[in-house]
């Protein structure tokens, strides 16, 4: 397995081995992995020929008050688990040269992105999009794997690759979860075990969410009203939206069509922000 920090080594290679006729999947991360982003890799060793795993910490997709300086780094750790899975090259450029001085062109998709987190984190997607794109660009991917979890921020993708006509597929993978129903994510480990203990009520207001639509409920406030109920049982979680969206437009659901919904839940536990989605 490779590690490569340089952009104009990982793009010279990208471009031999589209020229050889292989296959490229993309697995993009910020680091810190965990065994979600593992089956992502497994997902794209499934699909590619070439396994090429991003690491890069994007600071334009954090806020100002956001925990970028303490966002977890362990690049050592990272390379041997992507070793372990079969992952072919990691791409860790640095800061600086993804964004040299004077950067000033970004990308921003304005119809998916302006709900939900796009409300409570203005200008993340917009970070997002930008770096997604360099990435594309640098890697040449065929296709690119992005976890459920982040279904906003995998839709956005996929509507910038269609609507800038990117060659490649994005595929969406499961959300993995701990044995207790937490969708797993580098921040988890930011919480202590009483918090941790309350973050698993996440997963639990969904499933909850779920059962009254497969009870035959339609109303999406009635729903929501359930969720918010379940998460509002723990004095350390603080809820910044519980909505119901369109799975693909992430248009707000007035009416719930079974199979097509999504319920998106965003917290605090204490000063953790967990994201987390079902679809319904």
């Amino acid at each position: 397995m490779q590690i490569i920090p340089s952009i104009t080594e990982m793009q010279a290679l990208a471009i031999s081995l589209r020229t050889q006729g292989k296959l490229i999947g993309l697995v993009p991360t910020m680091g810190a992995l965990h065994e979600g982003h593992l089956r992502l890799i497994d997902t794209a060793r499934q699909r590619a020929d070439v396994v090429i795993v991003s690491i890069f910490v994007n600071p334009t997709q954090f806020g100002p008050n956001e925990d970028f300086a303490k966002y977890p780094r362990a690049l050592e750790a990272d390379a041997a688990a992507c070793e372990k899975r079969g992952a072919d090259i990691i791409f860790a450029p640095k800061k600086d040269d993804i964004y040299p001085p004077g950067y000033s062109t970004y990308v921003t998709e304005e119809r998916i992105s302006k709900g939900l987190c796009g409300i409570s984190r203005p200008g993340h997607f917009r970070g997002v999009c930008t770096v997604v794109n360099l990435l594309f660009n640098i890697t040449r991917p065929d296709l690119a794997i992005f976890g459920q979890k982040d279904a906003q921020q995998a839709a956005i993708i996929k509507k910038m690759a269609a609507d800038l006509w990117l060659p490649v597929q994005i595929v969406v993978a499961p959300t993995v979860r701990e044995a207790d129903g937490l969708a797993m994510s580098s921040r988890n480990q930011y919480l202590s075990e009483e918090q941790r203990q309350d973050a698993a009520r996440i997963y639990r207001a969904l499933r909850e969410g779920k059962r009254l639509v497969d009870e035959g409920i339609r109303s999406p406030d009635r729903v929501l009203a359930e969720v918010t109920h379940v998460l509002s049982q723990s004095r350390r979680i603080r809820v910044i939206y519980v909505t119901m969206v369109d799975r693909d437009s992430f248009a707000p659901t007035r009416e719930i069509v079974p199979g097509k919904c999504l319920i998106a839940v965003a917290v605090w536990v204490n000063d953790v922000r967990l994201i987390d989605n079902l679809e319904v």
